[in-house]
């Protein structure tokens, strides 16, 4: 098995466990043929606030049980944008690096997506930018259960299943509730910036 080659799913600012697969990958494809499955990292994240760990969920229009996630569109009427930024400015804003990255972010946060696939893509990019990296990628065209030629990340998505322990850095609140694992790659990037690569780099899965 080639484990530079891995399969991997877009998430909503996804965990630091991801960006560590992702960063020592040769090759990865995004899984976007997949039916939608509720509770996981597809729409929500989880960022450090000042009350400890708190999840960040966009809620989608969800009609069926095989609906493909591709196919699902963010329920707009909520004003997820406004309240995740909010948040975030709540959790960031006296880390170190807040300030430095907030203004390429905010865009995000000014406009309507229709689905959460594209957004997850957009997000992908700009925090690919944020981190000052580059991962190219390809997309399956059909799904399967299992996969022999890559390794298999697609379980990173369910918070449940990932049991990735990383090395402490410094977070914002940690003096009140001390350091909490794997949060959101946003977390890592506000807190370390540019760092941020050599930390994902020292780790493996």
């Amino acid at each position: 098995m080639n484990h530079n080659d891995i399969l991997i799913y877009p998430t909503y600012f996804p965990s630091i466990s991801h960006y560590i697969a992702m960063i020592h990958a040769e090759k990865v494809t995004f899984e976007v043929e997949d039916t939608f499955q509720k509770q996981t990292n597809r729409n929500r994240m989880y960022i450090y606030s000042p009350n400890g760990i708190q999840m960040l969920n966009i809620s989608v229009k969800h009609d069926n049980a095989n609906e493909q996630f591709k196919d699902i569109k963010i329920d707009n009427q909520y004003n997820w944008q406004k309240n995740h930024f909010k948040s975030l400015e709540a959790a960031y804003k006296n880390s170190p690096f807040y300030e430095y990255f907030v203004d390429d972010l905010r865009p995000l946060f000014e406009k309507k997506h229709e689905f959460m696939l594209d957004l997850n893509f957009e997000i992908f990019e700009l925090v690919n930018d944020a981190l000052g990296i580059s991962i190219p990628f390809e997309k399956t065209t059909e799904y399967f259960h299992e996969v022999s030629n890559k390794t298999d990340f697609r379980y990173l998505v369910n918070g449940k299943k990932d049991t990735t322990q990383i090395e402490p850095y410094t977070q914002v609140f940690d003096d009140k509730h001390g350091f909490i694992n794997n949060l959101s790659i946003l977390d890592l990037l506000f807190n370390e910036g540019r760092y941020a690569v050599d930390y994902l780099k020292q780790h493996s899965l």
